[in-house]
């Protein structure tokens, strides 16, 4: 359920910068190469997003635990 929330939410959002997406997920966390990482279900598991600001778009790059968000580089995935 969270990540469909999540979904609802983003897929009518217009992020056009950072600012957007803390204003709709105030603990959204921000890395390099536009990168965007939600915490989903209690900080159960992490969603990491690349957000095209100039065009709207936003692509999933990995959803999963802790553990295997740690085994990542989110920046360049």
């Amino acid at each position: 359920m969270p990540l469909r929330a999540w979904y609802a939410l983003a897929s009518r959002a217009d992020w056009k910068t950072p600012s957007d997406v803390k204003e709709a997920y105030r603990n959204a966390s921000f890395i390099a190469n536009n990168r965007v990482v939600f915490n989903l279900k209690g900080n159960d598991y992490r969603l990491v997003v690349l957000v095209r600001y100039d065009r709207g778009l936003i692509f999933v790059r990995i959803i999963g635990t802790h553990q295997q968000y740690d085994k990542i580089d989110a920046a360049t995935i």
